[in-house]
């Protein structure tokens, strides 16, 4: 079938479904979705709804993948995009060259982040991209300043900081992400992370886990020696780890930390950045200012592929000094691309002028005391935790146990296909639903999507 047949053949429907997986590799896929669920095929976007080829439209409470912040279809990214296609669809901004909508995009930037003191923008396509950059200009920073012997890492148990190979050597999630590339790169070290399901300690409260987790960061520190670390880095709330909240204090015992032992502290923003937490960066809700920060996702509404990684002056000054360490050796064919900035610039004018971190701030206090409801009300609800407009609700086979249902079990599943039979799109990992809409998500979506959660529960046999 050719390009373009689709949207007058019957068949177009069916033969997508067959083809899905033909020749297609899926990411993040054990490409075996023939022994089970074939993948849903979206066709359609408008507003927090998505329509799939068989014309069944759905609540996305996925928000494309944390990323359609703005909602679908909005003619200001489509029309900066189809301007800037007209006008110059590329440019580099390698050596002796540059184009207007990247440099744009850095000021607007740096002036959303001037409260996190940020001055300098470096460009990506996708949120890998922003934290494999992060780490370089981490390590880059102390040679310049003369300190290589400072190129270790820290990072979270239960992190989620991408797929390029440092990034998966700086995540801290499940075998499953590792065995098959591993080894890993050497010099990155994980340590404990919050957990308010599950304590390290049970019986700790939040106050007195964020305690033992610094006490036991500082051990590390100590042991591996302050002079080897070059950054600390991890995400505000952690995402696909679980989305556990810590209290304000555990952020700024993080930046203390590494003042005290002069490390970089970087914070990955990519799924929390440009207002899903209810606040315009993540480390802002928490009052602390990080030196290096991780962006994408948000940044262009999920429209364009772009990312950012942003550096605080403090960082960015080394730059303004010439060493033999000073050129920036990293960049890809798509940095700064025109047509992805000009998206950007449209999807952040959005952002401010709808002002949607404090719709994400208000919706989503509502949305978690909704759907918190659900524990009482259902056995296999154990948990419903989150801030702004990302939440995980996590299904257990024991609520005093807190047993998860194993891979094994087809509960979850079950579940996930009532509620997209019934019009709400979840994202379904293991035994969790993540649950992150577009910014632009009233209460009255809320409604909905609590009213079929509680339908399936109650329809859904174990």
């Amino acid at each position: 079938m050719q390009g373009g047949e689709f949207k007058s053949s019957g068949m177009a429907s069916s033969w997508l479904k067959e083809h899905s997986t033909r020749r297609t590799l899926r990411p993040m896929s054990a490409q075996d979705e023939m022994a089970g669920d074939m993948p849903t095929i979206v066709e359609k976007g408008d507003g927090v709804y998505i329509t799939d080829v068989d014309g069944q439209a759905m609540i996305d409470c996925v928000g494309g993948l944390w990323c359609v912040n703005a909602g679908y279809g909005r003619e200001e990214i489509i029309g900066a995009i189809n301007k800037q296609l007209r006008e110059l669809a590329y440019c580099s901004t390698f050596p002796g060259s540059a184009n207007a909508a990247s440099i744009e995009l850095s000021e607007k930037i740096c002036e959303i982040a001037k409260e996190e003191s940020i001055t300098k923008v470096f460009y990506g396509s996708n949120g890998s991209d922003a934290v494999e950059n992060a780490l370089k200009l981490a390590r880059q920073y102390w040679k310049i300043l003369g300190r290589a012997e400072k190129y270790k890492f820290i990072s979270l148990r239960g992190g989620y900081h991408g797929t390029h190979f440092g990034c998966m050597a700086a995540s801290g999630m499940g075998s499953a992400f590792r065995r098959s590339y591993e080894p890993m790169l050497n010099g990155f070290i994980s340590v404990e992370t919050f957990d308010s399901y599950r304590p390290l300690i049970k019986g700790l409260t939040p106050e007195e886990q964020v305690d033992l987790l610094i006490t036991l960061m500082e051990r590390e520190i100590e042991h591996q020696s302050p002079e080897t670390i070059a950054a600390l880095i991890a995400e505000p709330i952690q995402g696909g780890g679980g989305m556990h909240v810590p209290p304000a204090s555990y952020w700024r015992k993080l930046r203390e930390l590494c003042d005290r032992y002069d490390i970089l502290l970087i914070a990955d923003e990519v799924v929390t950045g440009f207002g899903r937490t209810g606040h315009m960066f993540g480390v802002r809700g928490w009052q602390v200012k990080p030196d290096i920060m991780c962006c994408g996702k948000g940044i262009s509404s999920g429209y364009t592929p772009l990312s950012a990684t942003l550096l605080s002056e403090r960082v960015a000054e080394a730059w303004s000094s010439q060493t033999e360490h000073s050129l920036v050796a990293a960049g890809y064919t798509h940095s700064g691309n025109p047509v992805s900035c000009a998206a950007g610039l449209a999807a952040l004018d959005i952002v401010q002028k709808e002002n949607l971190p404090k719709n994400a701030g208000e919706v989503g206090a509502y949305f978690l005391t909704e759907i918190s409801k659900l524990i009482d009300k259902h056995e296999t609800v154990g948990d419903i935790r989150g801030r702004g407009l990302m939440m995980c609700l996590e299904m257990v086979k024991d609520k005093d146990t807190k047993e998860p249902f194993g891979d094994e079990d087809t509960y979850p599943s079950d579940i996930s296909r009532f509620c997209r039979e019934n019009g709400v799109w979840l994202r379904q990992v293991g035994h969790k639903f993540i649950i992150s809409p577009p910014l632009t998500f009233t209460t009255k979506h809320v409604d909905e999507v609590v009213a079929v959660l509680d339908s399936a529960y109650s329809s859904v046999k174990r």
